[in-house]
């Protein structure tokens, strides 16, 4: 996964980069949840409602990180990313309204790990001091929410089947 190479040269840019990432992962996570409360899938909602949470702190610490700094304003075509949308942001084939929550549940994994990613290649390539430490944070929050996921799925599998009723 490639991160633009200025990420690595302006706490500014990487600032306005994560600021970015972060309001893309809220507002995904919270269509999905809307989405999935409109279809009466209310465990699925409740999961992206969390996640929606959980990237708006991240986005609130972002912001406040970059509070006395010129962050640079810029369209969403001039991110360069990855891939075409933010590295977090969840698959919009998320909103099926009977998707199983361990679909869903991997499809929240696999966004976690794309945000973790892409912070951990801030981090490796970094060589300013302040960006590196930033970019740490970042990684260690990310990977919180891969290792709860992760045992969130490990703990559903365990439960046993519903059993089907005639």
């Amino acid at each position: 996964m490639d991160a633009p190479e200025d990420l690595m040269q302006s706490v500014e840019l990487f600032l306005s980069y994560a600021i970015k990432l972060e309001e893309e992962a809220t507002l995904r996570f919270g269509q999905l949840a809307d989405a999935m409360n409109a279809a009466g899938n209310r465990e699925v909602g409740a999961l992206f409602r969390k996640l929606s949470d959980f990237s708006r702190l991240h986005l609130a610490d972002a912001r406040a990180r970059a509070g006395f700094r010129d962050v640079p304003v810029m369209l969403p075509v001039e991110y360069q990313w990855p891939e075409l949308e933010s590295p977090e942001t969840a698959a919009i084939w998320a909103t099926d309204p009977l998707i199983a929550y361990d679909e869903a549940m991997e499809i929240a994994l696999e966004s976690e790990k794309r945000g973790y990613a892409f912070y951990k290649k801030v981090l490796d390539d970094a060589t300013d001091p302040e960006i590196r430490a930033l970019a740490k944070e970042f990684v260690e929050e990310e990977a919180e929410h891969v290792m709860w996921l992760e045992q969130w799925i490990a703990d559903s599998a365990k439960r046993p089947a519903p059993r089907a009723t005639a």
